[in-house]
């Protein structure tokens, strides 16, 4: 299979990009390390707290997000990496046992106008849980190689 290009995406398309369960070891082996909040570490506080209970750090669903992202989509484009995220938004808590689901829309495709032979494109990343509600919303950008001009 070939290679995506920025040539290859379109306004308005839509990429599947596959679902992850999180388990509690995994919530708190990342919070533990990344984001030592007692609702994201400790049950009894977690069950105290506004949530109710233990839940995942929104930087380790935004790395969940991340990982779906490059293994149904990056990894079979011609990506170049990406100069940030325009918006991220934690919808509702990331909870262990959680099966999360994200797709991934294109906004807006962009060739460069410096190098010719880049460009970018604008997406909107929705993740979802079991019960089909949303649990974040993220806009990014993405950097494409184009595709080769044809001899």
């Amino acid at each position: 299979m070939s290679l995506l290009h920025l040539d290859d995406f379109q306004s308005g398309q839509i990429y599947e990009l596959g679902s992850e369960s999180v388990s509690r070891e995994e919530i708190l082996a990342f919070a533990k390390r990344y984001d030592p909040q007692p609702f994201h570490v400790d049950d009894a506080a977690a069950g105290d707290s506004i949530f109710g209970g233990l839940i995942a750090s929104g930087w380790h669903t935004c790395s969940l997000t991340m990982r779906l992202m490059v293994d149904n989509l990056l990894s079979r484009s011609a990506s170049l990496g990406s100069p940030g995220v325009n918006q991220i938004r934690w919808l509702l808590p990331v909870r262990p046992g959680d099966t999360l689901t994200a797709r991934a829309r294109v906004l807006a495709v962009t060739p460069s106008t410096s190098k010719p032979d880049r460009g970018t494109v604008e997406m909107q990343y929705e993740v979802r849980n079991q019960e089909d509600k949303a649990v974040i919303a993220m806009q990014g950008i993405s950097m494409f190689r184009r595709r080769p001009a044809t001899a």
